[in-house]
């Protein structure tokens, strides 16, 4: 059966070694040859300990679940018996023998065959001397790429045989001859699904402790308790909770013939153990005076306390488990060397680490695969290789291996193309390489720079930390100390390698076609700088960078998005927003000469020698990329707090009532925590749910642990473990299942998990780099090929293109024209990114401003120069000693454009004439062949910003640009064509519609409107605007400055929330919630925002994270409406309705349901609260019912339809003046009742040039009603303001070209609308 429930911390335990007779063997062998050293021996598994380690029986009386959904696929290994098993195994007279090899069953995953050669790498040596013990670190990978981890602790043992008789220890004379005492290693081996190294390093070196005190009696059933332990703690979940347990080193000393010899000659008074003193004439120790260490360590253990080990979670589910030092590698080597490593790493080089050090080897290449997070490595990861797998390093691929260093001269000359580097003295070298291509390039300077600086501002040593503490006599207290000094240098490096990445890779996303999964890399590459390219040109190839890659397409929120997403700028976001063409500003432009500057500093990363030592040098400059990145030390965030939970005891011996005792106790603990915690933090709740339905899982309580699990829908969706519930599902028992459709909440869990089953979601990973076309192209293929060359998104736009660039041919484009229009768009957008404007002229300029087009150097009646184009202006950019700047025309302030000839001498000279409401002077320039191109592109910025101004839409003049910046590139694609300026001229979007359709905006609608957005900004077809939602600004101290903004939240179509800062108007954050359309948003308290959705969940942003980690779920059909009821100023309770009739009241801080009622309807569409009463929209009537769900009063919809009942489309109240609005669908009234008295029949407002009402909102003593209208003969989104005391329409509004679907009010000041997918757009108007 398929492993689904998460792993244990011990997935397997292994004792390796030599057994006691080939030890013996070898012993008498040296004897016999009178030799000084001993010869290699051939370790092998002595014995497996594979969960679980209870038997069936006892599982069946105490009613533990006997892991039916943690049973890996298992396989067979082959061992080889204990002797004295096979001998006691024989009959009395000796005729059978049972076979010398057993079937041991282990998890398919790990492979026990070369386990021994990991366990011993320098080979397995009995020696004459005892050794210290030590622990190294091993990682295993499988054919999927799978990881498993395992720790080592290697000890010795004395060659010797002994048995207890009558209270006395015995012992052969192997060790009390006159020959020297022999020592046997033997190792223990914890193997884990998770990179627990310093938590299974504490917890291994407590049992070599006690495996001294056993010699070589009763190990196995020392190691087997040891490893029962581990296999019973769970792994904590991701999320702010550290699981802690006690790992006690004198648990098994009851079980120690040693130790009860001794106590046995002390009877009948026997001192109590914290007085136990052995000394070398004791019984225990006479066999040998060289053990006397060892009863000063059993006199030590039985005075210390039990070590406290930590398990950390993951940050979440997509970060490593960081269990390690994360500073060693920086111990170890210099940070300009760490970046280097990082460049191998990144360029999928052949990678050797060496030391003499085996533990170091793993750690340190386990670091850098944690710097490198979100980026995984793909290849072979070996940390360590035995003495006989050096052959490893000639495998053709790509790999990352560690050994000893006294084989570095063997490997170095095994393989070319190694990159060798030497932990113990921070050498970097490289083997012979057979190609000058193969040196490692440097990594970009500015990401490097940052890196170094940040690095060498942390506090590495933690004696320094110590310098300023008092002295610590408790252990405990010293061990959590220094835990916490590490956990918070962790997550500095963390955060510092995580920029790095950021600074690396942040501009790929503008060079990605996400609706095509497309990648321009040429694109990319050319806008780095040339001393860049070498880096990135490697990088792009590896499959490191092509799973980067497919994340980025998916939009995965993992590290990396949510760093580049904290650190965007406001440019960035502007330009995100506007999705204009790229150019660079005045501001870039300026960081540019500045960074040019900068660069005579020296090089911080150099390459890589033929196997001599790096040292840094000077070397020429150059060129950075043109970002400027910022170093402040606010990029990086502070470490989140982290709440621990201690595991209780587990009792030995480990029997099934001492298990089913110990699953009590962790239940018992669990819900003293779950019901002393505050309701607020749901994180930590969240975790707590999870491992108490965890442990009620492993006692068979499969019931209590779908409860447990519904709750991390309302705590924390992220851990919550689908496929772990489903099994679960799957295997309920009829009498459970029965249970369970008892209780609606299960009952709707289990619909919830089966349903995701059937929905098979195939994720399309393509990635696929541009090209270009060979074929002739329709206009589909056309629109698909310029989308994916990222020159523009929109359709429309591209169509107006292809009717460009097929003028006077066939309706088809051939592969040479889309060529030549490919090249020169990139090359007249390579030069504008060359401009390079004296400081004075650029101080005339706003910051944001850039140049999009330049002239020829043409004769103007203000000088030789050339003329410039930004998206506001028309400069003079003059000729001669020092360049000056000379204004034109601000495109607004433009009069007339006029396209001419002047006559000098027999020549009739093109001339552009442009005519400014500011200045008396008309400006003439001579610009010959490219007059009427200018001409063009002038009326159409002229034309685009009027239509801005008006519309006070910025999105305008961004079309415009776009449609000026095509009509160059057509131009110069179209050079040998007589009718290229015709060809252009398709282009002149605004122009045509200045000049066919005035499009003169209503003198009350220009008033009122204060500015339009477009939350469809870099999509290729506007989105609808479902609903609106606009929250105050916040004063919480311990947000930061930018949030404390207010926000406006815009709900599109399949689940897609767009988030805008209100007092900018810039977006800020993009998310989907769930794939089907949102109906209603609510702000429920601070620091949630409720989101009701048509597939009948209700989403829970928290408005701090921008994230969904709640949802509730006991709606059974669509949500369609939210309110909140506000109490003395408090938010108390919330309800929600859905479309079937079900109306819940939510418990806003605990998210339980107070009450829940069904109203007697078939459709419910909306409700409203007031006065301790629920208004509720039901077809073609309201009912008024109280809050337990009784109906009150009842509206009938006939009073406003006439003869036929119309559906209620949309209601509104106003308690001021106690008046309920509405409206029926396919109506242009609206309905007035008197809330004191229902009877009276309504009043009616006639809106003129109304299609239908769809849509209201009271502000102050207006009622803003938004429909869809008739405005100059055309479908028209219109906003009717009509005063309530007076019931006439103030104002009639037009601002949208489709239907008004969705109002909202900014603290009464501003009013926002959101239309239909024909624009999709949101006007913001003032209200007066």
């Amino acid at each position: 059966m398929e492993d689904v429930l998460p792993s244990a911390v011990l997935e397997i335990c292994v004792l390796v070694g030599v057994s006691r007779e080939k030890a013996n063997e070898v012993h008498q062998v040296v004897k016999k040859k009178h030799v000084k050293t001993f010869p290699p021996v051939e370790p092998e598994v002595l014995s497996v300990f594979v969960p679980p380690f209870i038997s069936q029986q006892e599982l069946q009386t105490t009613n533990i679940n006997n892991n039916t959904f943690n049973k890996a696929k298992r396989r067979s290994f082959r061992k080889k018996k204990d002797k004295s098993k096979i001998e006691n195994a024989r009959t009395l007279n000796g005729a059978h023998k049972v076979p010398e090899y057993e079937d041991v069953p282990v998890p398919k995953d790990v492979d026990l065959n070369g386990l021994p050669q990991l366990c011993f790498p320098g080979g397995f040596y009995i020696t004459y001397e005892s050794k210290e013990d030590h622990i190294h670190f091993l990682v295993f990978t499988d054919v999927c790429g799978n990881r498993t981890y395992g720790v080592v602790g290697q000890s010795y043992q004395p060659i010797q045989d002994g048995h207890i008789s009558n209270g006395q220890v015995h012992w052969d004379t192997s060790q009390t001859s006159k020959t020297a005492a022999c020592f046997v290693p033997f190792a223990v081996c914890v193997i884990s699904r998770y990179p627990y190294f310093n938590a299974l390093k504490d917890c291994l070196s407590c049992l070599l402790v006690q495996l001294k005190l056993y010699k070589d009696l009763d190990v196995d059933d020392c190691i087997k308790e040891f490893a029962a332990k581990l296999s019973l703690i769970p792994t904590p979940p991701p999320g702010p909770l550290h699981l802690v347990f006690v790992c006690s080193i004198y648990f098994a000393l009851r079980f120690c013939p040693l130790v009860h010899s001794y106590l046995d000659l002390l009877r009948p008074r026997p001192p109590p153990l914290e007085f136990l003193s052995l000394t070398a004439e004791s019984p225990v120790m006479a066999a040998d005076h060289s053990c006397l260490w060892t009863a000063v360590r059993v006199a030590e253990i039985f005075n210390m306390k039990p070590l406290q080990v930590i398990l950390p979670s993951r940050e979440d589910s997509d970060s490593p488990v960081i269990d390690l030092n994360l500073h060693l590698p920086f111990l170890c080597f210099k940070p300009e060397q760490v970046l280097q490593i990082i460049t191998c790493i990144l360029t999928e080089r052949k990678i050797v680490f060496f030391s003499s050090d085996w533990a170091l080897l793993t750690l340190i290449a386990e670091c850098f695969m944690v710097y490198l997070h979100p980026i995984q490595w793909q290849h072979t990861f070996v940390p360590i290789l035995s003495h006989k797998m050096l052959d490893f390093v000639m495998a053709p691929t790509s790999f990352l291996m560690g050994c000893h260093v006294d084989y570095f001269e063997d490997v170095s000359k095994e393989a070319d193309d190694l990159i060798l580097i030497n932990i113990d003295n921070g050498d970097i070298a490289q083997s012979k390489s057979s190609e000058e291509e193969n040196e490692i390039p440097d990594i970009p300077l500015q990401a490097a720079e940052i890196f170094v600086t940040r690095v060498e501002s942390l506090q590495l040593h933690y004696d320094l930390e110590l310098c300023r503490l008092g002295s610590c006599t408790d252990l405990g207290e010293i061990q959590l100390r220094k835990t916490n000094w590490q956990q918070k240098l962790n997550s500095e490096i963390q955060q510092i390698a995580l920029q790095l990445i950021v600074d690396i890779f942040r501009e790929v996303k503008d060079h990605l076609n996400y609706e095509h999964r497309v990648f321009n890399s040429e694109e990319f590459i050319k806008t780095r700088a040339p001393g860049d390219q070498p880096f990135y040109r490697m990088v792009l190839e590896t499959y490191m960078f092509h799973s980067f890659l497919k994340a980025r397409l998916n939009r995965k929120m993992d590290a990396f998005a949510r760093l580049e997403m904290r650190t965007q700028t406001e440019e960035d976001r502007l330009s995100s927003m506007l999705d204009s063409p790229r150019r660079l500003t005045m501001e870039k432009m300026v960081s540019k000469r500045y960074n040019l500057q900068y660069m005579i500093s020296k090089r911080m990363v150099i390459s890589l020698p033929n196997l001599q030592d790096i040292k840094p040098t000077d070397v020429p400059t150059r060129n950075s990329s043109l970002r400027r990145i910022d170093t402040h030390p606010a990029t990086r965030s502070t470490s989140k707090s982290v709440s621990t939970f201690k595991i209780p005891e587990i009792h030995y011996p480990l029997l099934g009532h001492c298990v089913s005792s110990y699953y009590a106790d962790f239940i018992n603990h669990l819900s003293r925590a779950i019901n002393t915690l505050p309701p607020d933090n749901s994180a930590l709740l969240a975790r707590y749910f999870y491992l108490r339905g965890l442990i009620s899982l492993m006692q068979g309580k499969l019931l209590n642990a779908l409860s447990d699990f519904q709750n991390l829908y309302k705590t924390d969706i992220r851990i919550f473990p689908t496929v772990l519930v489903r099994r679960m599902v799957e295997n309920l028992s009829p009498s459970d299942h029965s249970q369970a459709d008892q209780k609606p909440e299960l009952k709707r869990l289990i619909s919830l998990v089966m349903d995701k089953q059937r929905e098979v979601n195939k994720v399309d990973d393509h990635v696929k780099n541009f090209e270009l076309p060979k074929t002739h192209m329709q206009l589909d293929d056309f629109v698909k090929r310029i989308q994916e060359s990222g020159i523009v998104k929109d359709i429309d736009t591209i169509q107006r293109l292809f009717d460009a660039l097929t003028v006077g041919h066939q309706k088809q484009i051939d592969p040479e024209t889309f060529k030549d229009f490919y090249k020169y768009w990139k090359e007249t957008e390579a030069e504008a990114q060359e401009v390079n404007l004296p400081p004075a002229v650029i101080e005339r300029l706003d910051k944001n401003e850039c140049v999009y087009k330049l002239s020829c150097s043409v004769k103007t009646n203000k000088g030789v120069g050339k003329i410039a184009m930004t998206q506001k202006r028309l400069f003079l950019l003059t000729e001669g000693g020092r360049p000056t700047y000379e204004e034109i025309a601000a495109f607004r302030d433009i009069e007339e454009v006029k396209s001419t000839t002047v006559t000098f001498f027999l020549l009739r000279i093109p001339t552009l004439k442009i005519k400014a409401m500011s200045k008396k002077e008309v400006f003439e320039a001579n610009l010959k062949t490219e007059c009427d191109l200018w001409h063009l592109m002038i009326k159409e910025m002229w034309a685009g910003k009027k239509m801005a101004d008006d519309h006070k839409d910025p999105q305008y003049i961004q079309q415009a640009l776009t449609n000026v910046l095509l009509m160059d590139a057509v131009v110069g694609a179209l050079q040998s064509s007589s009718k290229i300026i015709y060809a252009a001229s398709k282009l002149s979007y605004f122009d045509k519609m200045k000049n066919e359709v005035p499009m003169m905006v209503p003198k009350t609608t220009a008033e009122t409107l204060k500015h339009k957005i477009n939350p469809s900004a870099g999509e290729t077809l506007p989105q609808a605007v479902e609903v609106l939602l606009y929250t105050p600004g916040q004063l919480d101290p311990a947000e930061r400055h930018g949030d404390a903004h207010p926000k406006l939240w815009c709900a599109l179509d399949e689940g897609k929330v767009v988030v805008f800062d209100a007092s900018s108007w810039t977006r800020q954050h993009c998310f989907k919630v769930g794939s089907s359309k949102l109906k209603c948003m609510v702000m429920a308290e601070d620091s949630q925002v409720w989101i009701g959705s048509q597939d009948s969940i209700i989403y829970i942003i928290n408005t701090h994270s921008m994230s969904c980690n709640k949802q509730l779920n006991d709606h059974r059909s669509e949500v369609v409406d939210i309110i909140v009821e506000n109490r003395d100023r408090m938010f108390s309770e919330a309800y929600s309705c859905s479309v079937d009739g079900t109306v819940i009241a939510w418990n806003i801080s605990t998210l339980k349901v107070n009450r829940r009622f069904q109203l007697p309807c078939e459709t419910l569409t909306s409700i409203k609260f007031h006065n301790n009463r629920l208004w509720c929209c039901i077809g073609s009537c309201i009912l008024v019912v109280m809050t337990n769900g009784i109906i009150r009063h009842k509206v009938k919809m006939e009073d406003c339809a006439g003869d036929l009942p119309m559906s209620l489309l949309c209601f509104q109240l106003f308690p001021e003046r106690d008046q309920v609005w509405a409206s029926c669908s396919g109506s242009s009234e609206l309905c007035i009742w008197n809330m004191t008295d229902l009877s009276i029949p309504s009043q009616k407002i006639n809106l003129q040039d109304c299609s239908e009402i769809t849509c209201m909102m009271k502000v102050k003593n207006q009622m803003w009603v938004g429909s869809r209208g008739r405005s100059q003969g055309k479908i028209k989104g219109k906003i009717y303001v009509v005063d309530a005391e007076r019931k006439t329409v103030e104002k009639e509004l037009v601002g949208h070209t489709d239907t008004v679907k969705a109002l909202c009010s900014a603290e009464d000041r501003y009013v926002l609308s959101g239309s239909g997918k024909e624009e999709g757009k949101i006007a913001i108007w003032k209200v007066e």
